[in-house]
């Protein structure tokens, strides 16, 4: 391929160069072309030139201009956001923290698939909301995303930055400061081959030609003077995909789904705004002085004009009819002498070729397509495959080989066109794979950074393995016994780091010859299942343990006096998932000291793969301290202790994703009086953990529906607690709204969790006027001042202590305004900031009582924060106690 350059220097820029597009056709149903499309991605290659924008979060991205920018201007165009959105809320489902982060990963990938872009990460982690970039840089290793920011931008050599946000207080968040910050510095730094030095075994320093801030409506003042700043029009319409920029970017951006971003179409003009912040001067246009043609590169200017022909001979009835030139152009490409060394211009000889190929592939309407028939395998376990391979097309076309871990066929078959190949074999894998969890996740990370494994193993078969394999044997016949696919591949961490997930636990090779030409296509093993209302699903196939080990989810083990006299310990349920047949061993649970559980340690034997076994250990603390701490289920196979469970999260926008978070619980030796309440109505909200803590501390929960909210049902309770973000996601409280006040009315306690102050389902949350706002306290441990109000006095005294050990935000959306029947209970803030007061507000309503509180009690309960417990049983228990 590269033979201009040193084979060890190609392979590596191979590597480097593509490793950001692994993961790009990663478990999604084979991709098909339109004739338009593939016309649109013949247009592409004839562009070189990229954009990339920078902003903090998913969602921060904006859609419209990243759908104009790759299907206007055929720019790379991509989206680097810092964090992975963990911090945030869920109105999906009940994922949280490292879960949600997952979710939101999947989410920007499919919003890419749909507006042409491409998504990149840093190690940052979305540690909740912060009010300013200082804050922001305590937490977070500002070197660190720094470094990641000037790596991906040394990769994908970007001629123009563009940040969503300004580097000061008008962005509004501290992660949204930051990143505009760091973007201004990763800009200067990308190009200084001193900083950061050890970046360049892999990549070159690179400069973009110019940074700006893509300003608006919402950062603008009203009459401010925008002189100086660069327009356009990115809300053209596109025939050839025959949609609009802002009807594309409506979809891309409705993939929000955990964040409730679903969105309206927009059609006509849509002015973007630019205002220069860095880089060379323009007066017309962002890319003014970039030469986005192939004469930029060497030798570049023939293969300029051979695509010219290809695009203009062009027959959307008969694609196929391309194939042959774009054949010339890949023969051209590749070609001695064409690599040079010349950095730059081979980086945009690989990229291209890639794109050549894979229209080439979709020229001939190829279909390649390797399944196996399980959802999950173990490392070293046989797996049944089969491999398909359709050519629709009149070119011939021939499978030489398909190879993979494990997996040679090297007999010729010809594709007669219309006629589908169908292989089935067994696959004794070779290599010792590593499990499919998200490689951020492999490691325990820091509150502000995740942690990055020191390599990554990526077996053969796979695209990576491929694109090493071909840099070593050029495109000559491989020899017999040294198949493409047998390299497998180790990544570094510096490779790693970027990318938005891992690369293919389990692929195959085709190589595929057409009219003498040898083409190598990496083609993920994917689980494929019929569902009898979705019809064909595709999933990943995930790679898991021997014995996965399950806690139940998001649960805290709470002991309290009143409990440990009632009996006997708490029952902590142990889940054994067997990943592959006949798995024996021994299951324990570690304890702190002071703690002891009944029995000891269990012997077991799985079967079957996918059997399961659940073991129930009785725990109770002896002579424990009272506060937090925590234990974990540990299974020991073959001599090897197994601590991870196995998480599956499926939703219809994105593909299934499976997780192997560690087997622990916290345990929780806890002071607390329940008092006389004891049944408990809930109503979830956008989802989360509450009612499985209420019942550790032994309420009764009942979970309702919205329709069962009547002041006769509810009669039967002694409180009602309301779900985060209830009054935004229930629209049937608009009319139980009236039956709930009813109840209180007679004598009932409600209890609402915080609403987030845009989009409620009816103008008033409670019995009087309150004004919602965003005013929220972001510093966890930040002191609280309490009142003398009874609620913070029965059942249990409360106390600044109880504000100690809080995880992510003490509180979030208060109220700004109230009327004065409330009464506010504590008052805190963050530095510099003056107090908030309404982070508790109680009334009384006829006979009965209402409470809103903005506390993060939905993150506090499940992290088994003793304080939590405490005021929310005080709340609970609300005008139920004598006073004190």
């Amino acid at each position: 391929m590269i033979r201009s350059l040193r084979p060890l220097a190609a392979a590596l820029l191979l590597l480097t160069v593509n490793c950001s597009l692994l993961t790009e056709t990663k478990a999604q149903t084979p991709k098909t072309y339109t004739s338009y499309e593939i016309l649109l991605g013949l247009k592409k290659l004839n562009v070189l030139g990229s954009v990339m924008y920078i902003a903090a979060h998913p969602d921060d991205e904006n859609t419209r201009l990243i759908a104009y920018m790759a299907n206007e201007r055929l720019l790379e165009t991509s989206y680097l956001s810092c964090t992975r959105g963990d911090g945030g809320q869920n109105l999906i489902g009940p994922e949280l923290r490292e879960g949600l982060g997952v979710i939101r990963t999947q989410e920007l990938l499919a919003a890419r698939r749909l507006d042409g872009g491409r998504q990149f990460f840093t190690r940052a982690n979305d540690f909740g909301f912060s009010k300013t970039s200082d804050e922001t840089f305590k937490i977070w290793d500002k070197e660190q995303v720094l470094a990641d920011m000037v790596w991906v931008i040394r990769q994908r050599r970007p001629d123009v930055l563009i940040t969503r946000f300004p580097p000061d207080a008008r962005a509004g968040h501290g992660h949204h400061q930051a990143s505009a910050i760091l973007a201004a510095e990763a800009f200067d730094a990308a190009g200084d081959p001193k900083r950061f030095p050890e970046q360049l075994q892999y990549v070159q320093a690179w400069q973009p030609k110019r940074l700006f801030w893509n300003t608006g409506s919402f950062f603008v003042k009203p009459g401010e003077n925008m002189d100086g700043y660069l327009k356009l029009d990115a809300g053209g319409y596109n025939p050839l995909l025959g949609q609009s920029y802002g009807e594309i970017a409506a979809r891309s951006r409705s993939n929000h789904r955990s964040q409730g971003f679903g969105s309206a179409a927009q059609r006509g003009e849509a002015l973007e705004y630019f205002q220069p912040v860095k880089g060379e001067k323009a007066s017309k246009d962002l890319f003014e002085g970039v030469d986005q043609t192939w004469n930029r590169v060497s030798h570049g200017a023939a293969v300029g004009k051979l695509i010219e022909e290809v695009v203009r001979k062009y027959d959307a009835s008969n694609p196929s009819a391309s194939v042959a030139g774009l054949l010339k152009v890949r023969e051209l490409m590749i070609k001695p002498g064409m690599f040079v060394q010349d950095y730059s211009s081979s980086v945009f000889y690989v990229e291209k070729r890639k794109e050549v190929e894979e229209l080439i592939k979709a020229c001939l309407g190829l279909h390649l397509e390797a399944t196996a028939s399980a959802a999950s395998v173990a490392p070293r376990q046989p797996l049944q495959l089969t491999v398909e391979a359709l050519n629709r097309s009149g070119i011939p076309v021939s499978i030489t080989g398909v190879y993979g871990d494990g997996l040679s066929l090297d007999t010729t078959v010809v594709l007669a066109p219309g006629k589908n190949l169908s292989l089935k074999r067994t696959v004794n894998q070779s290599s010792l794979r590593e499990t499919s969890q998200p490689y951020w996740l492999n490691q325990p990370g820091t509150v502000g950074m995740y942690s990055v494994p020191e390599t990554l193993s990526v077996p053969s078969g796979t695209d990576a393995a491929i694109m090493l394999a071909t840099s070593k044997k050029g495109d000559s016949k491989l020899p017999a016994d040294e198949p493409v696919g047998s390299f497998g591949v180790v990544f570094s961490r510096q490779k790693l780091i970027g990318m938005p997930e891992n690369p293919s636990s389990f692929g195959t090779c085709f190589v595929v010859s057409v009219l003498g030409n040898k083409l190598y296509y990496a083609v993920p093993v994917q689980y494929k299942h019929t569902d009898p209302v979705l019809g064909e699903l595709y999933q990943p196939l995930a790679v898991v343990p021997p014995v996965a080990v399950n806690l139940p989810a998001a649960r805290a083990y709470v002991f309290t006096k009143q409990m440990l006299s009632d009996g006997w310990g708490k029952t902590v349920p142990v889940t054994l998932r067997a990943g592959r047949a006949g798995v024996s061993g021994n299951l324990v649970l570690n304890l702190p000291a002071g703690w002891r559980c009944e029995p000891t340690s269990v012997p077991f034997r799985l079967t079957a793969k996918d059997e399961e076994l659940t073991v129930n250990f009785k725990v109770q603390p002896v002579n424990a301290p009272a506060g937090k701490t925590e234990l974990r289920a540990v299974a020991t196979v073959d001599g090897q202790a197994y601590s991870r469970g196995i998480q599956t999260i499926q939703y219809p926008h994105i593909p299934t994703q499976t997780l192997f978070p560690e087997a622990v619980a916290p345990l929780v030796n806890l002071d607390l009086v329940r008092g006389k309440a004891q049944n408990v109505a809930y109503l979830m909200g956008a989802g989360d953990e509450v009612p499985e803590a209420l019942r550790q501390v032994g309420y009764n929960v009942t979970l309702l529906k919205p329709e069962d909210l009547t002041a006769a049902r509810l009669k039967q309770y002694d409180a009602l607690v309301v779900g985060i973000r209830a009054y935004n996601t229930v629209d049937r409280l608009k009319t139980q709204q009236p039956e709930i006040l009813k109840y209180i009315e007679q004598g009932g306690n409600v209890v609402v969790q915080y609403v987030v102050n845009r989009g409620t389902v009816l103008p008033e949350i409670g019995p009087y006027p309150m004004t919602l706002s965003t005013d929220r306290v972001t510093v966890e441990d930040a002191p609280v001042t309490l009142s003398k109000h009874q609620l913070l006095a029965a059942p249990n005294k409360i106390t600044e202590q109880d504000f100690k050990g809080w995880v992510q935000e003490q509180g979030l959306y208060y109220p700004s305004k109230w009327d004065p029947k409330y009464q506010t209970v504590i008052s805190s803030s963050d530095p510099g900031e003056a107090p908030k007061e309404s982070a508790i507000l109680v009334t009384d309503y006829g006979k009965g009582h209402y409470i809103y509180t903005g506390l993060s009690l939905f993150r506090e309960l499940p992290a088994g924060v003793p304080g939590a417990y405490r005021l929310i049983t005080n709340m609970i228990s609300y005008g139920k106690e004598p006073a004190q």
